[in-house]
């Protein structure tokens, strides 16, 4: 008889979540920010004494969709807080990779995103128009990613993410914190959004 592959893993809050079929009641936001501050972007590739993390470009998506769709709603933003949570078991693959591995990876991703969303009183799935709005902020944090910590020239990152409005990105730098403290700030962001929830 085969032995099974191991698909769960087991977190810091002494969970175990089954990768191939996540249940809400074993996501933990202390897990997903501990996991994403934990996960450089740009598979590491970034300027500066501290790797840019996952729970870090999520804060930044998120306070770009908020000032980007000032009518949205507690709910609304909580996703686009979350717009990567499944990352923090799965990891953060750039899009060439992403393209390589194929539709699994995609599938995977969905699965958990459908847990973490049901975990935290969101729909399953992210409407389109929702999904819409918040790959635009998400478009934006790319840009500003590339040119000021990944070194893109300015000229070659609106040829990969666009050319966002200026207003957008007004007053919002990306300053490298270490991951004990960008944590504590994804922690606190989710909670507040949280008790502003219906």
């Amino acid at each position: 008889m085969a032995r099974q592959t191991r698909a769960w893993q087991r977190m810091l809050s002494g969970r175990r979540l089954d990768l191939l079929d996540p249940t809400p009641v074993d996501i933990e936001i202390e897990d997903i920010a501990h996991g994403l501050a934990f996960v450089a972007r740009w598979n590491g590739q970034t300027e500066g004494d501290f790797p840019y993390s996952v729970a870090e470009h999520s804060l930044l998506v998120e306070a770009l969709f908020s000032r980007m769709y000032p009518g949205a709603s507690p709910a609304q933003q909580l996703t686009a807080l979350l717009h990567d949570a499944p990352e923090y078991v799965i990891g953060d693959m750039i899009s060439p990779v992403k393209a390589a591995v194929g539709p699994e990876y995609k599938e995977l991703d969905k699965r958990l995103e459908a847990a973490i969303h049901i975990r935290f009183g969101l729909p399953a799935i992210t409407p389109p128009a929702l999904k819409k709005r918040i790959k635009k902020a998400d478009m934006v944090s790319a840009f500003m990613e590339a040119t000021q910590i990944a070194g893109f020239r300015v000229e070659e990152a609106r040829r990969f993410f666009g050319r966002p409005a200026p207003e957008h990105m007004e007053g919002l730098d990306i300053h490298l914190r270490p991951p004990v403290e960008v944590r504590r700030a994804f922690t606190a962001r989710h909670q507040e959004l949280l008790e502003q929830l219906p």
